[in-house]
């Protein structure tokens, strides 16, 4: 009931998954991230232990086919589960249970995984993966949606429209960017508008917040508007 696509960026090294769908709060339970691990997610009729279990067979050291693997044996259900894993390494795996809803499936490239069920056609996912090779140079979670968008034009989820999610992370456990349009008309143009919104302020205030690298952060208001206000100047 769902069409999502895992990429890693190689410039900075994030994971982040897109994600639509004609259900409410996609975000809620497809995707899944550790960071500098990997991304799994899980749909269809979803699991969403696929996405905690299998997060955590990532953190051990388990690859993506032996993830898929040991998550759909203890389901009885697997056959209405659709996953696909990405790791770091830029190994993938997917599953489409045989009781998946047509068109489903999944295709894959260099740095990227694209997977889906109850879709208009197969061109739904080709044409996902086109808009994301073919825009290279968007900063990345304008490539995503971009690619999105491009699966939606090619019919996207033949029921129709309802949510759709962006979930990012770079090398910290919190994520840099999580976005959730859980119940509109047109769920991928306002997460469009969503990413617009987070480079007002968002994306330039969020390095001042603790870090592994540096445990209290930036709390000085003054550096912090400084350097918010230094950062929106040069997008001038």
């Amino acid at each position: 009931m769902t069409w999502s696509i895992i990429a890693r960026d190689n410039p900075t090294g994030q994971f982040g998954i897109a994600v639509a769908t004609r259900f409410f709060a996609v975000g809620a339970r497809v995707p899944h991230i550790a960071a500098g691990i990997g991304g799994i997610a899980t749909q269809a009729l979803v699991n969403p232990y696929y996405g905690i279990d299998g997060l955590k067979l990532l953190r051990e050291g388990l690859g993506p086919r032996e993830i898929v693997e040991t998550l759909i044996a203890a389901d009885a259900g697997h056959e209405s589960r659709q996953l696909h894993v990405m790791d770091a390494g830029g190994r993938i795996a997917a599953y489409t249970g045989s009781q998946c809803v047509d068109w489903c499936g999944h295709i894959e490239g260099a740095g990227f995984s694209i997977a889906g069920n109850m879709l208009a056609g197969a061109r739904v996912l080709d044409d996902t993966a086109k808009a994301y090779i073919a825009n290279e140079t968007l900063p990345f979670p304008q490539r995503l949606i971009a690619a999105m968008r491009a699966g939606e034009a090619a019919g996207g989820d033949k029921r129709g429209k309802q949510s759709a999610a962006l979930l990012i992370y770079g090398e910290e456990v919190w994520s840099a960017l999580d976005l959730r349009v859980d119940d509109h008309t047109d769920p991928l143009l306002e997460l469009e508008r969503l990413e617009q919104v987070s480079r007002e302020l968002w994306v330039h205030f969020r390095k001042y917040l603790p870090s592994r690298k540096n445990p209290a952060g930036i709390t000085d208001r003054e550096t912090i508007d400084a350097g918010i206000e230094a950062a929106l100047a040069g997008r001038k």
